[in-house]
């Protein structure tokens, strides 16, 4: 949807998902109120009731409608590689560099998790799943070397190791850890997830 095509009021709620957005990232989502939020969207704190019940509710439209799964599915669909582990490189590569373009998906993500224990998840996941899915049952069906024969499984362990490499990035970063990284950290790290650790016995 265009931003010509958009109705007044889509307008207006996204201008309070963004509002809320900066003042999340700012002061924190408990610290957050809906008169801050109204007063930074330039409305009266009546008015962006009849847009959203609670924080919550804003909270949950800005996970679905400013998540970059909307970016990331595009390119991801068009991710190539004559291997699965050079699929799954290019795939680790895009999703990781779209999820970390902007500061604030990280920390949305980590507020859903640590203040919500991803109750908003499936909402989400009601809108990725039937898009992103079937890229993965595509994988399973024409990649004989895999070992997982389930495309919800291989889904889960993609996100599992995208988010554990996002998470632990951010940890590690400005410490001495980062001193013995390799350059090429990520390619090293979807190969643990493609091989394992251990070195296969001839």
């Amino acid at each position: 949807m265009t931003e010509e095509t958009q109705t007044k009021g889509e307008r207006t709620r996204l201008q309070i998902e963004d509002s809320a957005v900066e003042l999340f990232m700012e002061n924190g989502y408990h610290a957050t109120s809906m008169r801050q939020i109204a007063e930074h969207s330039g409305l009266a704190l009546g008015g962006i009731y009849n847009h959203f019940k609670s924080k919550e509710e804003i909270f949950e439209a800005i996970v679905v409608d400013k998540h970059p799964y909307k970016k990331i599915l595009p390119i991801l669909s068009e991710a190539q590689g004559d291997t699965m582990e050079e699929f799954l490189n290019n795939a680790a590569h895009i999703v990781i560099k779209e999820l970390t373009s902007q500061p604030y998906y990280v920390k949305l993500m980590l507020i859903e998790i640590v203040e919500f224990n991803g109750a908003h998840g499936a909402a989400l996941l009601k809108e990725i799943v039937p898009k992103i899915l079937p890229i993965f049952e595509k994988l399973v069906k024409t990649r004989k070397n895999l070992r997982v024969t389930q495309p919800a499984i291989l889904l889960r362990s993609f996100i599992g190791m995208i988010l554990s490499y996002i998470i632990t990035d951010m940890i590690m970063a400005n410490s001495i850890l980062t001193k013995f990284m390799p350059k090429n950290a990520l390619d090293a790290y979807v190969d643990i997830y493609m091989h394992g650790i251990m070195k296969t016995e001839i």
